[in-house]
């Protein structure tokens, strides 16, 4: 579905259902009242960079609760992702296809009908940006719902039949708001709901190793394709936008990027889904170069394209998943933010850097505003990034990427 549909559907469908949802009395559900076994939801519809950036999240709860069945819901584009990260077994995966309005509405009402079938105790709703997964929770039947809430503030009213809620916090890593749903499950005391100190819990994510067949797999398709890579340091750009396109850094910023790269001897590649395509025509066009080579839709998987990251020397990427997924290999890593804050979103590894120019503007795709920014295109925080910046960083990057490989 188009994302203004959604934003309007959600608006004014969506508001109107948890308000009226809001009506039935809430459920007041004591932690030691919990089945020493519960069966667990998570609701996890967003990006695929968001369910990297909950890992500790289902740490925490495995270490917690080891004898629960944890579900996880997600869109049905983001199940491959989730079974790369292999959080749960793969019969535990429940997906909805939000490509239509009319296949959302049968595969909820057949989600709906697996929950109710299963008796789940807990449904975590880690959603920021829509209404209906505070549907989904009020309609699986599960006894606890922990979820965000505004409180006082301003944010998306999403019911007030979220019996352990929350306050979203903006100023607080995701992946710490994440670990705050988990704990709400343990604490019943108290409005905000936990009030618990984890800014000394380290958070980290593990690094996904592809074996040997699947690098020599990706190695010689790679090569065969594009011979030019053979001996070649191999630098990835990822210009894509995704769902947001105001999340996308200057396109002739990457073609001045992939200019230079190729003229000091590195190979560029272009990556994204096939829709990218003409973005890497540009970049190609303007290089003019056998070294600039086009890899949009080139890696079938996310675990090929995992692979590749383990080969290449770089990656310079918009906020979005390629950046979260690059995390869980050796590869480091530049993303520009600016219409969101890595406060919020920076992976959680210590080779990725962060580029983000904070403008009084910044960030304005935010929980309160649905993710719909005011500046109408005009991403002027990411414009004020220049390539000069970039090349410092990058150049810097490389060499310390070199200088390890070889040590090894």
């Amino acid at each position: 579905m188009n994302i203004e549909f959604q934003r309007k559907i959600d608006r004014i469908a969506g508001k109107a259902i948890c308000r009226l949802l809001s009506l039935f009395p809430r459920k007041k559900v004591k932690a030691e009242s919990m089945p020493s076994s519960p069966k667990i939801l998570v609701i996890l519809l967003s990006e695929m960079g968001s369910l990297v950036l909950a890992h500790p999240m289902f740490t925490f709860l495995k270490k917690n609760h080891p004898g629960a069945e944890i579900f996880v819901l997600v869109f049905e584009k983001n199940r491959e992702c989730l079974q790369t990260l292999n959080l749960v077994p793969g019969k535990n995966i429940l997906t909805v296809n939000g490509d239509s309005l009319t296949a959302l509405l049968k595969d909820s009402a057949r989600f709906i009908f697996r929950m109710r079938k299963e008796k789940i105790d807990v449904v975590i709703d880690c959603e920021l940006f829509s209404r209906i997964s505070s549907i989904y929770a009020f309609l699986s039947g599960a006894g606890l719902r922990v979820g965000f809430h505004p409180h006082t503030q301003e944010g998306l009213y999403r019911g007030d039949f979220i019996n352990r809620p929350v306050l979203y916090n903006p100023y607080r890593h995701m992946s710490r708001q994440f670990v705050a749903l988990a704990t709400a499950m343990e604490n019943g005391n108290g409005f905000p709901m936990v009030k618990r100190n984890v800014d000394e819990d380290i958070f980290c994510v593990p690094t996904l190793n592809p074996n040997a067949d699947q690098q020599e797999e990706l190695k010689i398709r790679l090569e065969n394709d594009f011979p030019e890579t053979i001996g070649k340091n191999l630098v990835l750009l990822y210009p894509g936008g995704g769902l947001l396109p105001i999340r996308a850094w200057p396109l002739d910023n990457f073609c001045t990027i992939a200019m230079d790269l190729v003229a000091k001897g590195y190979v560029v590649g272009i990556i994204g889904m096939k829709e990218d395509a003409p973005l890497a025509e540009v970049i190609s066009s303007r290089c003019q170069s056998q070294y600039c080579i086009d890899l949009t839709g080139f890696t079938r998987t996310i675990m090929e394209l995992i692979t590749l990251f383990h080969s290449a020397s770089l990656l310079i990427t918009n906020d979005g998943g390629p950046g979260h997924f690059a995390s869980l290999t050796p590869i480091p890593t530049i993303i520009f933010f600016g219409p969101e804050t890595p406060a919020l979103y920076a992976p959680l590894d210590e080779k990725s850097v962060s580029l983000y120019v904070p403008l009084p503007c910044s960030p304005c795709l935010t929980a309160y505003n649905h993710r719909n920014s005011p500046c109408d295109g005009n991403n002027a925080c990411l414009q004020a990034i220049g390539p000069e910046e970039v090349f410092d960083k990058a150049y810097e990057l490389l060499n310390i990427n070199t200088i390890s490989r070889s040590i090894l």
